[in-house]
């Protein structure tokens, strides 16, 4: 296997996922510089059902574009990395506050069209991660336009209303949800998904998110 991926290597040297330059033997997924620069000093985001969200990066440049690789054209390997970046800032910011991992689903319908669930991936390679698994606590039962093509507050909270039902109750009840996602923009889904989870009995939720939007002024 090792003789194999080395040939493959030669063949279709592994390129950082950010700047995407061929990585030095031995790396992957990003290159050190871009570790360093893509780390983002961010405040925990508030919403009115998760009582904090914790962001990795900002969503824009290098990240972006990994980010629309990684969901729309087809690298789930991907995941590996970005679970790493987002342990590590689940570690600065959320270690020891949570009893649970889990993720924010995308609806059966995206999942056949795109073959995965990219904020599954992420959860369970930062449990990984973690020393930790992630599990299901929710299903999406409602087949929405995408978020990322509504810019209105109010559409977008409309948007996700009624989306997600829980899917073990006993699973979360009493428990401190670590909920994950990839990118959080005004928090109308990580806001609707921790509403289901602590209506289904969950003591707390904080969110995770690999991305935020960078401000413009």
């Amino acid at each position: 296997m090792g003789f194999i991926s080395g040939i493959l290597d030669l063949l279709f040297p592994p390129k950082c996922m950010f700047c995407r330059r061929v990585l030095r033997a031995g790396s992957q997924g990003s290159c050190d510089a871009c570790r360093k620069k893509v780390s983002a000093d961010i405040p925990p985001l508030k919403g009115s059902f998760f009582s904090r969200c914790c962001v990795a990066m900002e969503y824009g440049g290098s990240v972006r574009d990994a980010i629309i690789r990684f969901k729309f054209k087809d690298q789930p390997g991907y995941a590996t990395e970005f679970g790493r970046i987002l342990a590590e800032t689940i570690r600065t910011q959320a270690k020891g506050d949570y009893d649970l991992i889990t993720w924010i689903p995308v609806s059966p319908e995206r999942l056949k069209k795109r073959g995965y669930d990219q904020a599954m991936l992420i959860a369970m390679s930062a449990a990984l991660e973690l020393g930790d698994v992630a599990v299901e606590t929710l299903r999406k039962r409602k087949h929405n336009p995408a978020q990322s093509s509504l810019s209105d507050v109010a559409q977008r909270r409309s948007n996700v209303l009624g989306a997600y039902e829980a899917t073990d109750p006993e699973l979360i009840a009493g428990k401190r949800i670590l909920l994950i996602d990839d990118i959080i923009t005004t928090g109308s889904t990580m806001d609707e998904a921790s509403r289901t989870l602590l209506d289904a009995g969950a003591r707390e939720v904080i969110g995770a998110a690999l991305a935020h939007p960078v401000e413009t002024t």
